[in-house]
C-alpha cells in the first residue's frame, strides 16, 4: 500500500488532475453536473483510458455525498431510476466500444453531437410535453453508453433536462442523483470484469477529500432563484467541455 501511495504522489500530471479535481467539484456543487466533463480530457491525459475511468468513478463517487441529501429531497428518484435503468443497458455497451473504437473520431462526433444540441438548446428551444417513461430510459441508455466509452454520462441527460421546463432545483437534484447512480454501476461493472486500476484508484482516494470540499463549496454557491445565473452557467459549462475534448487539441 505505502508502495502505491509512493507512486501516486510522484504521478507526473498529478498538480493538473488536483486543479482539475478542485474545478469540478465547484462546478458539480454549484449545478449539479459537469465534473466529469472537466476532469477526463485533464484524466486522460495522465492515465490510460480505463484507469481515467477507474479514478472519475473514485473521485466522483464520494464527492457529491455532502449533498446526496438534499437532492433526494428536491429531486424526482423515481424518474432518475428509469434513467439509471437505461444506463444499465447503454454502460457495458460503452465499456465494450471503448476498446474497439478509434478514439479521435469518437472524440470528434461527441464534441459536435454536444455543440450542436447546446446551440439548439440557447436558441430558446424547451421541452414542453411531459417527459414519458420510454424516452427517459432511452436518454439514460444513451448516457450510460457515452459513460463507458468516453467517460461523460450526463450531456443526453443534461440536454433533456435544460431544454425542459422544469424548476432549477429539480433539474439541479436530478443530475446529482443520476450521475452518483451511474457511478455506482460504474463501479460495479469495473469490479466484475476486474478493470480497477490499483494506481488509479489511489489517485483518486487523494483527491476525494479535495473534491468533496470544493463540492460543498459549490453547493453553497447556487441560488435557486438564479435561474439565469444557473443556465448560462450549464452552458458555458458544456460548450467549454465540448471544444476542450476534440481531439485537435491532443
Amino acid at each position: 500500500m505505502l508502495d502505491l501511495i509512493t507512486a501516486a504522489l510522484a504521478l507526473p500530471g498529478l498538480w493538473w488532475l488536483i486543479g482539475a479535481i478542485i474545478a469540478a467539484g465547484l462546478v458539480r456543487g454549484f449545478t449539479g453536473f459537469g465534473s466529469a466533463l472537466v476532469i477526463m480530457p485533464i484524466a486522460s491525459s495522465v492515465l490510460d483510458p480505463f484507469a481515467a475511468l477507474a479514478f472519475l468513478t473514485m473521485v466522483e463517487f464520494w464527492g457529491p455525498l455532502p449533498n446526496l441529501r438534499a437532492a433526494w429531497r428536491a429531486g424526482e428518484p423515481r424518474e432518475t431510476a428509469k434513467l439509471l435503468a437505461g444506463a444499465v443497458v447503454g454502460l457495458p455497451l460503452g465499456l465494450w466500444a471503448l476498446s474497439r473504437l478509434d478514439p479521435a473520431a469518437f472524440g470528434w462526433s461527441v464534441s459536435i453531437v454536444v455543440l450542436v444540441l447546446l446551440a439548439l438548446v440557447m436558441t430558446g428551444w424547451r421541452y414542453a410535453g411531459t417527459l414519458r417513461p420510454a424516452g427517459i430510459v432511452g436518454v439514460g441508455t444513451i448516457g450510460g453508453f457515452l459513460g463507458g466509452v468516453a467517460g461523460v454520462p450526463g450531456p443526453p441527460v443534461i440536454m433533456l433536462y435544460m431544454a425542459s421546463a422544469l424548476p432549477i432545483a429539480v433539474i439541479r437534484a436530478n443530475f446529482l442523483l443520476y450521475l452518483l447512480g451511474v457511478d455506482v454501476l460504474m463501479a460495479v461493472v469495473f469490479i466484475g470484469f476486474g478493470l480497477l486500476d490499483p494506481l488509479a484508484i489511489t489517485v483518486g482516494l487523494i483527491c476525494v477529500p479535495i473534491y468533496m470540499c470544493a463540492n460543498v463549496v459549490g453547493a453553497r454557491l447556487f441560488d435557486p432563484s438564479a435561474e439565469r445565473l444557473f443556465r448560462v452557467v450549464a452552458y458555458i459549462v458544456i460548450a467549454a467541455s465540448a471544444i476542450v475534448g476534440l481531439p485537435v487539441w491532443s
